[in-house]
């Protein structure tokens, strides 16, 4: 198959046609749209920037979203059940809308634009929280939801509600659309062919976790204190002072970052693999598999040099998070000890500059979670039956150990599946593609109400407990110890799922530094061919 290669404006993209199929290289570009250097833009130095955006963004939303309930139910006047479905559905919808986010990023705006005005729009929505909280006049009347009196509070309606949800819809699309694109964007900053930069590409992933979970635990603590302790209109204040300083940081290093320019709509390229498909199907495949994909031993050394400065398509073969403070004061310390002992260990035995792939991280997480369901129901027990028997408390560092296996877990797993994502994405998708890992969490915590309602309907007709095993709001006379062992025996059959589906995946090829011994020479020229990722 005979190919050619033209370059079209270097500023921007770079694009290699064969036949009716065209392949688009976007290169990086500073803020002016000039292309990058090297030693100026990128690295470590602009991903820092993000990484504050990561911090205080989370600080921001967290310090909404952990004592929300409390806002709505005792401030809006809203019932329980409702209270606690609005910061469902809300938290649930921040991460529905990253798919958003990252679809305009890799689409139309690039990730610094959509950061940039998304973030805006996220702010606009806590300084709006802050003034209701603040303003009388846009609450209901003053009422205590929680004595006798509480079923004849006024429920906020009209104008207030129409205040409030606004508010939250602003929140809510402002940080579902930040989310995937600060992974990405501080990712870009980093080259994937060179060794170097890959390590520090893993390195990122994981300083890109360890700001989230500092941003939760000062939220927390800190922005949970403030909220008791001054009210909530000065706790969402200082959750809007927080988002400013991430925008500060964001913008302070637009000098030092690689833009990668949106390709247009990343749903056509799809369109186009199904309409090949479709065209192609009767075309009989080489029975050589050196003649597929584009081989480099059936080119002349001029297409496999002008391919060289082009992309080309290579060959390959076959968090809910608690709102504890307690898992992420332990990931505090966890996710450098990570970073400075395991990968280094494992990066020794298996070659490889992350340590362990993507996927052997994810599983590891996955398997993880399972005991901590077993901790969990365990010392549910004792505490029940300690409540029961002996009229006893235990106490609270009996929960610590769940929260270390589930804090180790989400370290393992919500890093593996961002990184997987970005890695195995195809170019110019990575932000919509990281996406995905949010959206995941988005059916999970939608999910998790279907669960709970479905539990207490079965157990309630099928046990001696009248109520089900959820149904009361007594913890003694719930069976949540039953509800654990369920948990942990499905977090098990979804790691036996995870184990079938990962061992017939096919990696997609990494150009970093892992590489075959075996050359092929092309007019005397050694050409070394990147290996394959191992499946895990």
């Amino acid at each position: 198959m005979e190919k050619t290669s033209r370059k079209l404006d270097l500023s921007s993209t770079s694009e290699i046609g064969d036949g009716d199929q065209t392949l688009h290289h976007q290169v990086p570009v500073d803020w002016r749209g000039r292309p990058c250097r090297a030693n100026r833009h990128g690295g470590m130095t602009a991903a820092i920037f993000v990484l504050g955006l990561q911090a205080f963004e989370m600080m921001a939303i967290a310090g909404v979203g952990n004592n929300l309930i409390t806002y709505v139910f005792s401030d809006m006047h809203f019932p329980l059940s409702k209270s606690a479905n609005i910061v469902t559905n809300f938290v649930g919808t921040i991460f529905l809308l990253s798919l958003l986010g990252g679809f305009l990023s890799d689409s139309y705006l690039g990730s610094f634009w959509t950061m940039l005005v998304f973030g805006f729009v996220e702010l606009a929505g806590f300084i709006l929280l802050s003034i209701q909280a603040h303003l009388q006049s846009l609450k209901p009347p003053k009422c205590n939801m929680t004595d006798a009196q509480g079923s004849h509070c006024e429920e906020a309606s009209g104008y207030r509600a129409l205040i409030f949800y606004v508010s939250l819809c602003l929140v809510a699309l402002g940080s579902g659309c930040l989310k995937p694109n600060i992974i990405s964007h501080g990712a870009d900053q980093f080259r994937r062919e060179d060794s170097r930069q890959s390590r520090r590409l893993s390195t990122y992933f994981n300083a890109a976790y360890f700001a989230f979970c500092t941003g939760e635990l000062v939220a927390l603590t800190v922005l949970v204190w403030v909220q008791t302790d001054s009210g909530m209109d000065v706790g969402f204040g200082v959750s809007a002072a927080a988002m400013v300083v991430g925008l500060v940081s964001l913008i302070s290093g637009i000098l030092f970052y690689k833009n990668t320019p949106p390709h247009g709509s990343i749903f056509t390229p799809i369109a186009q693999v199904f309409v090949a498909a479709i065209t192609k199907r009767k075309q009989i495949c080489p029975s050589n598999t050196d003649m597929l994909h584009g081989n480099k031993i059936n080119e002349s050394n001029d297409q496999v040099a002008s391919a060289a400065e082009s992309s080309n398509l290579r060959h390959t073969e076959k968090f809910r998070f608690l709102d504890k403070a307690i898992p992420y004061l332990m990931l505090i310390v966890v996710v450098p000890l990570y970073e400075t002992l395991f990968v280094p260990i494992t990066r020794r035995l298996t070659g490889r500059d992350s340590g362990i792939s993507p996927l052997q991280r994810v599983g590891i997480g996955l398997f993880i979670a399972s005991f901590s369901m077993v901790s969990a129901a365990l010392v549910e027990k004792k505490r029940r039956d300690s409540a029961l028997q002996h009229h006893e408390t235990l106490s609270i560092f009996w929960i610590a150990p769940q929260f270390l296996i589930f804090g180790l877990s989400e370290m393992f797993t919500a890093v593996g599946l961002i990184e997987f994502f970005y890695k195995q994405s195809v170019e110019g998708m990575q932000s919509f593609l990281t996406a995905m890992t949010y959206c995941s969490y988005s059916f999970g915590f939608y999910l998790s109400s279907l669960l709970v309602s479905l539990v207490n309907k079965i157990t309630s007709t099928s046990s001696s407990s009248v109520g089900g095993w959820l149904s009361d709001n007594d913890l003694n006379k719930d069976r949540l110890d039953l509800f654990y062992w369920l948990l942990a025996a499905l977090s098990f059959i979804n790691f036996l799922n995870y184990l079938f589906c990962s061992l017939w995946y096919s990696n997609k090829l990494s150009p970093l530094s892992s590489t075959s011994p075996i050359k092929s020479h092309i007019g005397g020229d050694a050409v070394q061919r990147p290996q394959l990722d191992q499946p895990t």
